[in-house]
């Protein structure tokens, strides 16, 4: 039997590995969710069998409570709130992970081996500051805290003292396994670290972080196949821990930052600071009828959309007004910012919601030679990821980050709520350029009296 499961296992890493290769592109990302999820299936339910468990009537509730949960997020969670249900879930696979790894200690052997002691130490501290930190990174994306920095006074040396303790009570656990409450501190200890980490984190690296957090929640399973001796559980955390790793080091050279810049730099403005920039200037207002008339005799158009598309759940009427542009003539594409958003490929499912094709995607390196020759540059809630203080402002936050050459088109249009600065709190100067229209307001109000023009000027 123990062949078989091994056997069995080894299948289901094979899809898991398969299934990471498909998510690399969103052409294939459905094929590799159901290679990835067949896998996993394979893995519980061998799991199940191999460990002789008599009595499943726990499990089969456990997957029932599970399983209604699952598919209410499915039905009920909008996409725009999907970068925090990833970090949620993110945190709920740490935490799963400290607590199996914490139960396990009382059915270890009274002689462990190092390595279970130390993979114990290491699955509780990772899981817990893993669910910690992932239900503060959701509660900033939910808006339930404030979405700039929050700091205080000595942080970093407070959270290097707590990393200490670990370490110290660590030692003195594995030298004496039988003082179980020292588990439970260093949970405490990791709990206080899970928030203390993501706290002085802003909104505009909000992808890196559920990357990174991805990541943990991957080493707390990992951690955690060791203490239980399963090959599996080490196999699958180890793929979501490197591969949740990589996207960290994309998003982050994508920011042209490196990562203990954007865990300790507290980049990010105040909403009172956000507002005050706004204040300052102010530009021409365009109407979405001046938009009609520059849209109708545009041959190619570039869409770049942001979070604000996310925000006012636009995708569809986006999609509409695109396929009538094509059916016009115009030859229309999305421009794909890997830091769009509030996730890594948060556009992406975006406007895979909405049916957009892929083929209209295009990855920034590949479009942003073609600005130059684009008759209209269209940013739908956008604002780091398109300005040129990133080229130019050696000062600013956003110096050095790659962005999209919007300024290149030979008109840009900006559908926007107000002048506010993006996350990083720096003013956009695109906004005021001569051949820059502001269209201010919803994009989804905006865009679907677009749509209305446009069908009007057929009549």
């Amino acid at each position: 039997m123990d062949s078989i499961a091994q056997l069995l296992y080894l299948v289901a890493a094979a899809l898991f590995i398969l299934g990471l290769k498909n998510l690399s592109s969103a052409r294939t990302a459905r094929r590799g969710n159901f290679l990835a999820a067949t896998g996993m299936f394979i893995a519980v339910v061998v799991t199940l069998f191999d460990r002789q468990i008599v009595e499943f009537q726990y499990i089969i509730l456990g997957v029932i409570v599970g399983g209604t949960i699952g598919v209410t997020m499915e039905k009920r969670v909008q996409m725009t709130a999907m970068p925090q249900m990833v970090a949620l879930l993110n945190g709920f696979g740490g935490g799963a992970s400290a607590l199996v790894a914490f139960s396990e200690y009382f059915w270890l052997p009274e002689v462990a081996g190092l390595h279970i002691l130390i993979t114990l130490i290491l699955s509780v501290l990772i899981g817990t500051l893993t669910f910690f930190g992932s239900i503060i990174a959701f509660s900033k994306l939910q808006g339930l805290l404030q979405d700039a920095p929050v700091v205080f006074p000595l942080q970093k040396i407070f959270n290097g003292i707590l990393l200490l303790a670990v370490v110290v009570l660590g030692v003195i656990f594995i030298l004496n396994p039988t003082l179980w409450w020292i588990l439970l501190i260093i949970a405490v200890i990791a709990a206080i670290l899970g928030i203390t980490s993501v706290l002085p984190i802003g909104g505009a690296d909000m992808p890196v972080v559920i990357s990174l957090l991805n990541s943990y929640s991957g080493i707390a399973a990992a951690m955690t196949g060791f203490v239980l001796s399963n090959n599996m559980l080490i196999i699958g955390g180890s793929l979501v821990g490197a591969a949740g790793f990589i996207l960290t080091d994309l998003m982050c050279k994508a920011m042209n930052r490196s990562l203990p810049n954007v865990l300790f730099a507290a980049v990010g403005a105040t909403t009172e600071q956000l507002k005050k920039i706004a204040a300052q200037r102010s530009v021409t207002r365009y109407t979405p009828e001046d938009a009609v008339t520059m849209l109708d005799s545009a041959s190619s158009v570039i869409i770049v959309p942001g979070y604000g598309l996310a925000v006012s759940q636009a995708q569809s009427v986006l999609h509409e007004m695109t396929t009538f542009l094509m059916k016009r003539g115009a030859k229309v594409r999305y421009a794909i910012h890997p830091v769009a958003g509030r996730m890594p490929g948060h556009m992406n499912v975006l406007l895979a919601e909405a049916n957009v094709s892929y083929d209209l995607l295009v990855e920034m390196d590949d479009i942003n030679d073609d600005f130059k020759a684009t008759d209209i540059a269209l940013v739908i809630g956008a604002n780091d990821v398109v300005n040129p203080a990133a080229r130019s402002k050696k000062e600013s936050v956003l110096y050095g980050m790659p962005i999209l050459n919007v300024d290149h088109a030979r008109s840009v249009m900006i559908v926007k709520r107000s002048l506010a600065p993006g996350f990083a709190g720096e003013d956009n100067e695109l906004f005021y350029s001569d051949k820059t229209m502001m269209v201010f307001g919803d994009a989804k109000n905006v865009l679907t009296k677009i749509v209305q023009n446009l069908k009007d000027s057929e009549k």
